[in-house]
């Protein structure tokens, strides 16, 4: 029997949907490569190329038409949803604060399909618009998060936002994020520093959207304190603005420090692998992150990475205990600094850490346990 999956997220695109779209896009490409009728549904987005939908297939894609950019508002096709949910076997829910979600979801209940939710970090009431947020989960949010028929955390550290809403840490399933090895198998392009102004010397990397929950103004300010024990160390910003960029341009230009702070925007394809390859170190400096993706990317680029205990990613310790530092700026200087000071510890720990990437976060390993988790779901239900 050929497996029917409906997955939806309000964007696939890289530039603006960061780690949910990716996992939706590796996830759907992957189950669909296994033998599953895997269909997505979501919105359309400035960003969203005709390249990253064709780029998905053997899945396939249906794009809802925008109405509200600012909040991911569909334009109301209920006849477009109720199709996709008819056709379903079940249907995977990806993030939370979406309307999208919501339409599909009434849908679904209407029908009797059962759904699966992995908000994928997203539960906790964090960041811009909180009212907003609370009124959401009163209104639906909760009710979609208690009424799923499977709860999938991206890590442990997910576990307590379900309990928060109800659901008991036994009923949800671990799946962490994953990384298809053939998307960054490209060689390191040697005119990539050229091209973008870079020196030849100590590269650190921050790769992401240039918001508040991403912390590169952590990031910076860390940068900032490690200057007298690494004084020839550049720092590379490299992702689009959100909401940020100002801020930290005056920071670099009010402590002088235009020659050794670079910000390239977005990079992705050949640029994004070449950028983790000529990285020495790789930051990912969050203050709120259920699992990075772009460590595991920089781990199948074989680039160390330094996360801070908010990222949900606490098996980097299993590597070396250095990758993993408080989510401040004391935090992260000091982990620049033991990381940085000694040329040879990154190259001891680069290898090792490839291989615990390369071992535990392949797509390839992870896609059974999403059908293991599907089945069981339609066992329970039909029973």
């Amino acid at each position: 029997m050929i497996l029917h999956i409906l997955n939806v997220n309000d964007t696939l695109d890289l530039k603006t949907g960061g780690g949910t779209a990716e996992r939706t896009f590796q996830m759907s490409r992957c189950l669909a490569r296994h033998g599953a009728h895997c269909e997505v549904l979501t919105i359309d987005s400035e960003h969203l190329a005709e390249s990253r939908i064709e780029a998905m297939k053997p899945a396939t894609v249906f794009v809802m038409p925008c109405l509200w950019k600012r909040f991911n508002v569909p334009k109301l096709n209920w006849a477009v949803i109720r199709q996709r949910v008819k056709d379903a076997d079940v249907i995977h829910l990806m993030g939370h604060w979406s309307v999208l979600n919501a339409m599909v979801y009434f849908i679904a209940r209407r029908m009797s399909k059962p759904y699966v939710v992995c908000p994928a970090g997203a539960l906790p009431v964090f960041g811009r618009s909180k009212w907003l947020k609370h009124t959401y989960n009163f209104l639906v949010g909760n009710a979609i998060v208690r009424n799923a028929s499977g709860w999938i955390a991206v890590t442990k550290s997910e576990l307590p936002q379900f309990e928060v809403y109800g659901i008991p840490s036994q009923s949800v399933t671990v799946i962490p994020n994953g990384v298809s090895e053939e998307d960054f198998s490209s060689a390191y392009d040697a005119s990539f520093k050229q091209r973008y102004g870079l020196p030849e010397a100590q590269i650190v990397l921050f790769m992401g959207r240039l918001n508040l929950i991403k912390g590169p103004d952590i990031l910076l300010d860390a940068f900032i304190s490690a200057r007298v024990a690494l004084p020839d160390a550049h720092l590379v910003f490299a992702g689009p603005d959100g909401g940020m960029l100002s801020v930290l341009q005056q920071t670099v230009d009010q402590n002088g420090l235009g020659e050794f702070v670079h910000f390239l925007g977005y990079v992705e394809g050949a640029d994004k692998v070449s950028a983790y390859r000529m990285a020495n170190l790789l930051v990912v400096s969050s203050r709120q992150e259920a699992m990075s993706i772009v460590a595991i990317e920089a781990g199948f680029c074989g680039t160390p990475v330094l996360l801070t205990d908010q990222c949900g990613f606490s098996d980097v310790r299993l590597v070396d205990a250095r990758l993993e530092v408080h989510a401040t700026t004391a935090g992260i200087t000091a982990g620049l600094i033991n990381l940085l000071g000694e040329s040879n510890k990154l190259a001891e720990i680069a290898p090792v850490w490839s291989n615990f990437v390369k071992q535990h976060y392949s797509w390839a390993s992870l896609a059974p346990e999403y059908f293991r988790l599907y089945r069981s779901v339609l066992e329970a239900d039909a029973a």
